[in-house]
């Protein structure tokens, strides 16, 4: 048996959740010894389909012909494709159709989550779709006292300062507009936002937020892997203000990590994520300012240890066994 990773238009989503979903696939079937290839011109018998773009239909059709299996995995929903680029509400209901056509072209559909697969189950999917996680490298992700001096030397951090980070594009839905907010309210802490996206596809209201001039609040951009370790381990509490996610991988880095997290409870995370046993959670404003303080300054119980268990049980090991039993059906 051997996997083609199909790579097409990687470029385009290398610096996304779905780029990092693919390189854990790549890891998951070097543990269990599958051969595997990025090279379409490759023999191959099973395809592993991530994106939406027209290339991925086009592999689709062909390994189709060829008789390969082919998995298709569902990384997106109309829902958290709203409120992220400049037309996407309107362009919502297209999206839908769209990506319910891409992922009829699989003989099975993998999603994240049991969220994701609810959602996936009301649109028009003629195909099986199963549960499984992203996963997540539980052996890279560290708190390492070298990576917090690595990150606080480079943003000339002291050791007295305390640093609030977040990661995503700039997308609305992702909660970046409350990120800026909060850094406004709480002006006695560093609030640091990696990632990118093209301001020609970011609306007017996320712009205005981005060119908020505050002393405390910094856009870096994108960094490497090495360098978002180290600013996990540089950093006092990860703030994932998203108001939609099929995942979050971002967030499954932070629990490996060991950092404090608070995120916006949202259903997604409303079975496998518990407010005050793994993370805390909050709805407002006032809620993520009381709440990030209170871990901080630690009023609140060091939950930490109790999430990176929960990482453990999404690690790729993890995933590389359950996607044998996959490729059997």
């Amino acid at each position: 048996m051997k996997v083609l990773l199909y790579a097409g238009s990687l470029k385009l989503v290398d610096k996304s959740g779905v780029g990092q979903a693919m390189k854990h696939q790549k890891k998951a079937l070097e543990l269990v010894n599958i051969p595997h290839t990025l090279n379409s011109k490759e023999e191959y018998d099973i395809i592993h389909l991530n994106t939406i773009f027209p290339n991925a239909l086009w592999m689709a059709w062909l390994a189709k012909r060829r008789k390969k299996k082919i998995i298709y995995y569902a990384h997106s929903t109309m829902e958290d494709f709203r409120d992220s680029f400049i037309g996407s509400n309107l362009l919502a209901p297209l999206f839908k159709k769209w990506i319910t056509f891409c992922y009829n072209h699989g003989d099975i559909v993998i999603t994240p989550t049991n969220y994701s697969q609810t959602i996936l189950e009301t649109y028009a999917i003629k195909r099986p779709i199963y549960t499984l996680t992203n996963g997540i490298d539980t052996g890279y992700f560290k708190k390492t006292e070298r990576g917090r001096q690595r990150f606080r030397k480079k943003y000339g951090i002291n050791k007295e300062e305390k640093v609030i980070l977040s990661v995503g594009h700039y997308m609305e839905r992702k909660g970046i507009i409350d990120f800026v907010k909060l850094a406004e309210k709480m002006p006695t802490y560093q609030f640091f936002w990696f990632g990118y996206t093209n301001l020609h596809l970011v609306p007017a209201n996320v712009k205005r937020a981005l060119q908020r001039k505050l002393p405390n609040l910094h856009f870096p951009g994108y960094i490497s892997r090495q360098e978002l370790s180290d600013a996990y381990a540089g950093s006092d509490l990860f703030l994932f203000l998203t108001h939609e996610e099929t995942e979050g991988i971002v967030l499954l880095e932070a629990l490996a990590a060991k950092i404090p997290i608070l995120i916006r409870d949202i259903p997604i995370y409303k079975d496998w994520l518990q407010n005050g046993q793994t993370v805390y959670k909050g709805r407002t404003l006032e809620d993520f300012e009381q709440t990030s303080k209170d871990i901080i300054e630690q009023r609140l119980p060091d939950l930490s240890e109790n999430g990176f268990q929960l990482a453990l049980e999404r690690d790729i090991k993890v995933v590389s066994h359950k996607l044998m039993e996959l490729y059997q059906l």
